[in-house]
């Protein structure tokens, strides 16, 4: 078996200072710090090799391996440049070159891996190869911790490689390379044999030796055998976990220190605390009876979450309207809000505010954000978000969570509608309780958001409220 190169260190340079930052604000306003999210400088694994050779298995035994679920398979093959009407004719007679890197669009490639590595939403083209072009769509990759980036030029492009943590070339035998590329072509992309043949021997083989082959010299690790080099696999695994392990612990030192710059802050004036009337007391009142049945504490408690959506609606903007009234002649001028407002449920505790948001905004549209804290590290993670295309043209984006203790979570959520176009002073926290130092250190990376809180209480008080309320 070849010897395999060794794996050079890989640095971790994803955690921004968190010092807060002079804004220069006289208005009264905290100032503001900075946060990366865990899924900011994403690990990107590069993984070239001929076309035959087993490097799309190799990145799903490398998924498999690992048993993360922030992993994302991106091939180059969805770069293909957009062919002339003369280009696309020569394509279907198996007479274009699709094997140098002239075909690559390695710009928007960059592009793309450059978001991605900033933890930034990407829209990824879907190229057709019955059609031998981009389709009208797209795919979005979004927050992975690693991604796996493979094509035949995948180390190929020195901005690419710039970006690259691990660079791994998948070695196998022509021979064999060329029987899988026969099998994938007829069988996956309806081509010919004799076209598959004409193409091997015409742009494949040599630019195999002209292109490829020399990106040998640049990688970490070369793979003789695919997956069936268990060693490799294992290897390029323990790399990995290795790089998240640093890359959280970076992320809860980060949080702590967020914590401590923020601890001696003022409470922000976009903290909106719910007036606390009788009859709001009267119903915290009943909530907290240990003895409470079931039924009527989502009765009351559906009664405070329509007040706490009432008050995160009265900050967003409205326009003057006017309605004809049921008495015949008469009019009434009136306000309605201006644009469409949406609201976004933190799973699985931001699903009891709903039935209050249903009865103040009865068509308000709903997404879904699932974060839950790590049990073994302390971290919170994103599993899961689905989101409105049209979010970032909202007039207000609600953002529903019943309990905040640490801010972890909630600045996680935030980041996430940041980073799909939702500007900052558009966007509402609405939460029944919330601790101190969560508040600050949430208001002070994200000074512009609102929050609409009922209770303030105790820091790191456990999440009740929607045990209680569901049951379960």
């Amino acid at each position: 078996m070849e010897a395999m190169k060794e794996l050079s260190p890989t640095t971790s340079n994803n955690v921004q200072d968190m010092t807060m930052v002079d804004s220069s604000n006289h208005t009264g306003r905290l100032d503001r710090a900075h946060y990366s999210p865990p899924w900011a400088n994403t690990s990107i694994i590069g993984i070239a090799g001929s076309s035959g050779s087993g490097k799309t298995s190799l990145a799903y035994a490398i998924i498999k391996e690992l048993s993360l679920p922030w992993v994302v398979i991106l091939s180059m093959d969805s770069f293909y440049k957009p062919l002339t009407l003369e280009q696309s004719a020569a394509a279907f007679r198996n007479e274009y070159d699709f094997d140098a890197p002239e075909a690559i669009d390695f710009d928007v490639l960059v592009e793309r891996l450059r978001d991605i590595k900033a933890g930034k939403k990407a829209d990824i083209p879907v190229y057709s190869f019955e059609k031998h072009a981009r389709l009208d769509k797209s795919t979005t990759i979004y927050s992975p911790h690693v991604l796996i980036l493979e094509g035949i030029f995948a180390l190929h492009d020195q901005r690419v490689l710039d970006m690259l943590d691990l660079k791994i070339f998948a070695d196998a035998e022509p021979d064999l390379c060329l029987s899988r590329r026969l099998l994938r072509d007829v069988r996956e992309r309806g081509r010919d044999i004799e076209g598959c043949i004409k193409q091997w021997f015409s742009f494949v083989k040599p630019n195999y030796h002209k292109y490829v082959e020399p990106q040998r010299n640049v990688a970490d690790l070369i793979v003789p055998r695919g997956i069936e080099n268990k060693v490799a696999i294992s290897m390029i695994s323990d790399r990995v976990h290795k790089t998240l392990d640093e890359k959280s612990a970076l992320h809860q030192a980060e949080l702590r220190r967020l914590g401590k710059v923020s601890e001696d802050a003022p409470l922000s004036p976009n903290v909106i605390v719910l007036d606390p009337s009788k009859q709001v007391r009267g119903i915290n009142t009943r909530l907290m009876e240990p003895g409470l049945d079931r039924e009527d504490f989502v009765f009351y408690f559906d009664r405070l979450a329509v007040m706490l959506v009432e008050k995160a609606t009265e900050p967003l903007r409205y326009k003057s309207t006017v309605v004809e009234t049921p008495v015949p002649g008469n009019t009434y001028n009136g306000l309605a809000l201006d644009g469409i407002v949406s609201a976004v449920v933190v799973l699985r505790g931001g699903s009891i505010l709903e039935t209050g948001l249903k009865r103040v905004i009865p068509d308000c549209r709903t997404g879904r954000i699932l974060i839950q804290t790590n049990f073994r590290t302390g971290e919170p993670e994103l599993h899961y978000y689905s989101l409105s295309p049209e979010i970032s043209k909202h007039n207000g984006v609600l953002l529903l969570d019943p309990q905040m203790s640490s801010g972890g979570a909630a600045l996680m959520a935030v980041k996430v509608l940041l980073d799909h176009g939702v500007r900052e002073d558009k966007i509402v926290f609405v939460t029944y309780t919330a601790g101190t130092q969560g508040l600050r250190r949430l208001m002070s990376v994200f000074p512009d958001i609102k929050v609409v809180v009922c209770r303030i209480v105790e820091d790191l008080e456990r999440r009740w409220l929607e045990t209680r309320y569901l049951g379960c």
